[in-house]
């Protein structure tokens, strides 16, 4: 597949996600209208019919062979339902509720899907794997996937940033850990230096021109600078790892990527590595704020998942601060067999 056909690609599932949310946002908008107070009942019709369509029609483009499964189809009509009956406005919820014909099903709807979903996520949480992908992979079950990752990883970012001080990294039994945070923990803390002072400016600032306008500027900066320092402290307790199965290039929060042992074809390091290599869109960049010194090649793509898409890679590029020890201990198990990594 070329370039140019990935990208093609990429952007028509981002526009398979996207495009059914801002429909169902415009519809939202539409039905607060003042024509649709006039008639609750048509505009709650034509509300309920638009989310349900929007919704489904991006299931189907998605579904291989447009042929969804049932699971996902009271997956959708149970969101449409739910979706409905959060964003619709006073008037046409006392629609609704006059007209059994169509909450009734509506229920069933939702009922039907969390009845599917608790059957599905309690094989997930007695099955194999750590507590929390079971958890993460049961809580998919009754909510978008996306959505999940996402609260996971804002939850993580939480933890890290306002529990997790000191303590060893998270580094699995059986694996071999690699630190990069050391080339960037100095320009991190200065940007955080130079954040907390621009925060401290603009409240100033904004606090002799309006007090709520700087009061809700120092919750956003707050957030911002949480989020900062549990990105920082993320750095440390995430090394890249060599488990049993392969490497697993990791960035903090940000990147969490394996690579499976047989689809490495090569290791290349150094300080010199090809500039075209590097920027080729097939090659995933994982070093943050330096040049890669470690690049993988693999024998064959391997996907890589993000909050709005799925894209392929064949190669993997990151920067570790010493990375000698990684190449003599990935060619040896490259070389000798697949066992425990060594300690």
């Amino acid at each position: 597949m070329t370039a140019q056909a990935r990208d093609t690609l990429a952007a028509r599932q981002i526009g398979l996600k996207v495009l059914p949310f801002l429909v169902v946002a415009l519809a939202a908008m539409a039905v607060r209208l003042p024509v649709a107070e006039r008639y609750p009942a048509a505009a709650l019709l034509l509300f309920l019919w638009i989310v349900a369509d929007s919704l489904m029609l991006a299931l189907i483009a998605r579904s291989p062979g447009g042929r969804p499964p049932r699971r996902a189809v009271v997956a959708v009509l149970a969101s449409a339902s739910v979706a409905v009956g959060l964003g619709a406005p006073p008037a046409l919820k006392q629609a609704l509720l006059a007209m059994p014909a169509v909450m009734v099903p509506m229920a069933m709807a939702v009922m039907a899907h969390v009845a599917w979903s608790a059957l599905r996520a309690g094989h997930i949480v007695r099955g194999e794997g750590s507590r929390r992908e079971r958890w993460q992979a049961a809580a998919s079950e009754f909510l978008p996937p996306a959505l999940v990752r996402f609260a996971a990883m804002e939850l993580t970012v939480i933890h890290i940033a306002l529990f997790r001080w000191g303590g060893p990294a998270d580094v699995p039994a059986g694996s071999r850990a690699f630190v990069y945070h050391r080339h960037l923990a100095p320009m991190c803390t200065a940007l955080l230096v130079l954040s907390a002072i621009e925060v401290a400016a603009y409240h100033l600032l904004l606090g002799r021109w309006s007090g709520m306008a700087a009061i809700i500027l120092f919750v956003v900066s707050d957030v911002g600078l949480v989020y900062l320092v549990g990105l920082i402290k993320s750095f440390r307790l995430r090394p890249v790892l060599v488990t049993g199965e392969g490497v697993r290039v990791r960035a903090g929060f940000l990147i969490d990527q394996e690579i499976p042992f047989h689809a490495i074809a090569s290791i290349e390091s150094g300080i010199g590595l090809a500039g075209g290599d590097i920027r080729d869109p097939a090659t995933f960049n994982a070093a943050l704020l330096a040049w890669p010194n470690v690049l993988l090649r693999l024998n064959a793509p391997l996907p890589r998942r993000s909050l709005l898409r799925e894209r392929s890679f064949s190669a993997v590029a990151f920067r570790l601060d010493d990375p000698e020890p990684f190449v003599r201990l990935l060619n040896w198990r490259l070389g000798q067999g697949h066992g425990p990594a060594a300690a």
